[in-house]
């Protein structure tokens, strides 16, 4: 490993980190924590509502996590929560009306800058971009979960 690997994995830690840095205070400054907003961004979007389970794999957070903000979203009214008939484990998580207005401008202007921010790359920079970011996260995987350096 050379001191430009180490240079350029800071880098590229720095400016992940400078992106949640940036989404926290998004979701902040409309009154809502990060993971909240991861939360009901994918809501948003699922017109027939989500499981927690799917909720947890599209937003990689806890089943924990989740679960407190699910609850915290029902008691304002902004979700519904019903029973799969086929497995009653399984509770499909719905926005409502209530809480689609919550959230609407809040998520859709954060899509809005994605999608713009992307669209400022060519086709070939945004392939590039999103297989070298597959690609690295799939390498870190690999190595946090090795149990060993080296």
């Amino acid at each position: 490993m050379t001191h430009e690997d180490k240079k350029n994995a800071y880098l590229y830690c720095k400016f992940r980190d400078e992106q949640f840095a940036l989404y926290d205070e998004y979701a902040k400054r409309h009154g809502m924590m990060m993971k909240t907003l991861l939360v009901v961004n994918v809501l948003f979007y699922a017109k027939d509502g989500l499981t927690q389970k799917d909720i947890c794999q599209r937003t990689f957070q806890s089943k924990q996590t989740v679960n407190l903000i699910i609850k915290n979203l029902l008691s304002k009214e902004y979700v519904t929560v019903t029973e799969v008939p086929e497995n009653k484990r399984n509770k499909v998580v719905q926005m409502t009306d209530a809480g689609r207005a919550y959230c609407e401008k809040v998520v859709r202007h954060i899509t809005w800058a994605e999608d713009t921010a992307m669209s400022m790359f060519t086709p070939e920079q945004q392939r590039q971009l999103i297989d070298l970011s597959r690609t690295f996260t799939k390498n870190l995987t690999m190595l946090v979960n090795q149990e060993t350096e080296g």
